[in-house]
Formats: structure tokens, sequence, C-alpha cells
């Protein structure tokens, strides 16, 4: 590929900035969409020419369809998705409003997105796309994370289709992201429980964002040549 383009979801986490610069190092040019954190973006675009902006909320659900094939234009070669809305909702407090919200955000929106940006990639023969999903799905996930790590399961999910998109060279993978290093983890780090969470660990540390950013780098780019339909967990042997 002479100009490979990615788009990456939620990109103005901390994981999604050190995905964005691996890939811009390389060569990629990245379409980065965000929903808040614009200012940390900015300073890229000011580095890198081969960075595209995007703003939006996935929690406006008005014409959802629509505005998503007017925001993004469905040139891809490659899609990480590491959107995360939290609500911090508990199973017996959630209502429906607040389930439906955290699947639309966390999974059909990211999907709709995917869809629309298929025939491209079966046009070109190439295709990588990589969810960025939940270590706690395997154990129910937390008492207030009840409806992220629902709808991080509905991600998970891989269709049928995707198997005979192989063919096309098109592959698509999960990856479980562990207990890493961002600013919501260190302020939890600093309490009791984050003590605690992390002796949980058999590494007995929790991973940097480059760490995570490492794997995301390897299943959306060329690196990836054979792995496909496969959840896999990056968490420090949890």
């Amino acid at each position: 590929m002479s100009l490979k383009k990615i788009l990456i979801l939620g990109a103005s986490s901390d994981i999604g900035f050190k995905t964005i610069n691996l890939f811009l190092e390389d060569g990629w040019e990245v379409f980065a969409h965000f929903n808040k954190n614009e200012k940390k973006l900015q300073y890229l675009k000011n580095d890198f020419e081969k960075i595209n902006l995007i703003k939006y909320d996935f929690k406006n659900t008005k014409n959802l369809e629509s505005q998503i094939k007017k925001k993004f234009n469905h040139g891809y070669h490659s899609i990480i998705n590491l959107i995360g809305f939290i609500d911090n909702k508990s199973y017996m407090k959630s209502k429906m409003k607040d389930t439906i919200t955290s699947i639309t955000i966390n999974a059909l929106a990211p999907n709709l997105v995917i869809r629309n940006n298929l025939q491209f990639m079966i046009k070109n023969k190439w295709g990588r796309i990589v969810n960025g999903s939940a270590l706690g799905i395997p154990y129910g996930g937390g008492e207030y994370s009840y409806n992220y790590n629902l709808s991080k399961h509905c991600l998970e999910f891989i269709p049928g289709k995707f198997k005979l998109l192989a063919k096309n060279n098109i592959l698509i993978n999960n990856l479980r992201i562990g207990h890493t290093d961002t600013k919501i983890h260190k302020r939890m780090k600093k309490t009791l429980f984050g003590k605690k969470r992390v002796k949980l660990i058999p590494l007995n540390r929790m991973a940097t964002p480059e760490e995570m950013a490492n794997y995301l780098f390897f299943l959306g780019s060329e690196k990836n040549s054979y792995m496909t339909n496969q959840t896999v967990s990056s968490t420090g042997g949890e």
C-alpha cells in the first residue's frame, strides 16, 4: 500500500495517544476520532502532517447511521476501536436506557463505522480491524461497570461474515486490555483498593500504555499477517 490510512476511535485516551504515535512513525495517515481532550491531539497535529481529527459524540443517537456516513469517509485500511464509555452504574441501579446507551456507544456505533468501511477493504483486498475489549468480561466485571462490560461483551461478537472476508486479507481481532497505568488507574492506584488490585496481577504491576499500544499496532498493521477472528488477552497473567 502506497498510502496507509487508519482510523482510531477513542484516540484521545492514554493508550490511543501512544497508538497514534506508533502508526505515525510508521508512515500511516491517521484519522483520530475523539469526543473530549482535543488539546493533546492538537499537539500531535502540529508535529505531524498525516493526522486528521474527527470530533463526534456517539451518545448523540439522532440520525446516528447518517451521521456516521457523513463524519467518517470509509476509506480506511485499518480501524482500531478504543471507545470505552463507562457510566459507573451497577446492575441493580441500571435502567434500560443506561444499558442501551452503553451498548450503542461501545458496540453498535463502532460496528456501523466498521461495516460502512468494509467495501473499501474488500476492494483493496487488505484490512485490519481491532476492537479494544475489557478484562472483566470473563469474571462478570466490577460492581459499577455492569453496562460497560455488557457492551464490551457485545463488541466481542465476530459475525460469521468475517470468516469469509479472511480470503480478502481482512483480519479482525479483539484485544482484552488489562489493568493499565492510565490517568484513571493512576488515581485508583493511590487507594487501598488500587493497591490490592495490582497485587492480583501475577506480574505484580500494571501495564504501561506503550505496552498496550504495541499490541494494538501489531494487530492493526502489516505485522499481523495471519491472526484473525480471535479474542486475545494482554493482562499480565490474570
